[in-house]
């Protein structure tokens, strides 16, 4: 006789609503940051624009803006990374009280689960957390180093190393963005992940409905239309 495990307590429809959006998730990030040619996504137009933005900066007097912009997108990174580890630790805080759960799950499913598999529903949804805290500080860094790169960048725009420099806090503060919209994309597929108390179809249409919600901002929005207005000139996105 096979003793149960913890897997074999998980209906097949359960392993299949978590590849549905384990592979949301991760399609998603790769359509967003290698969108074809032809339809860039936000995140690629607004890389562009950061591009720019530190053309401009070179010969901007004063730099007061600039710095205040950089503090600001620091202040978004440091917000999110302190809600993350405040969702970890309620994530851990309910997994000590797994039982906490099983009145709401009942109400749902007309069903109780074990503690051991509430108990690791709630993990899978830290693993999402725990990525997106990981990203937001990671992002966060990476905006600093861009600020102290913007500093070196000398005054004068005749300088030699003005604008090569100023291309490498571009590039810094793209991969800046780059973590800090895959820590928000973590952010969405995890609260998606709490639709599984309610069971794995609900997953399966959560997943669904948050991978739709997320390319429609980045392919199909109004912003996504304002920054494609030709009215302002071409901003290169570099694909």
């Amino acid at each position: 006789m096979i003793a149960n495990t913890p897997v074999t307590l998980f209906h097949y429809t359960d392993l299949l609503a978590i590849f549905v959006i384990f592979s949301a998730w991760i399609i998603s990030g790769l359509i967003i940051e290698n969108p074809p040619s032809r339809r860039p996504s936000v995140s690629v137009l607004m890389a562009a624009y950061r591009r720019e933005w530190m053309v401009q900066y070179v010969t901007r007097q004063p730099r007061i803006f600039d710095a205040q912009i950089v503090a600001n997108l620091r202040q978004g990174t440091a917000f999110f990374a302190s809600a993350s580890m405040v969702a970890i630790g309620g994530g851990l805080a309910l997994i000590g009280n797994a039982d906490m759960l099983r009145g709401v799950a009942r109400d749902f499913t007309q069903t109780a689960d074990p503690v051991i598999v509430l108990e690791i529903k709630i993990f899978v949804m830290l693993i999402f957390a725990a990525n997106a805290f990981l990203k937001f500080v990671w992002s966060h860094r990476l905006f600093g180093y861009c600020s102290v790169l913007m500093a070196a960048v000398p005054n004068d725009p005749e300088d030699p190393v003005a604008y090569a420099r100023s291309a490498k806090a571009g590039e810094i503060n793209i991969t800046a963005a780059r973590g800090y919209n895959r820590g928000l994309r973590s952010v969405y597929f995890g609260i998606a992940m709490a639709a599984w108390l309610a069971g794995p179809y609900a997953l399966m249409i959560s997943a669904i409905f948050t991978l739709a919600i997320v390319l429609r901002r980045e392919f199909a929005s109004q912003s996504r239309a304002v920054l494609l207005d030709p009215t302002d000139g071409d901003v290169h996105t570099g694909n």
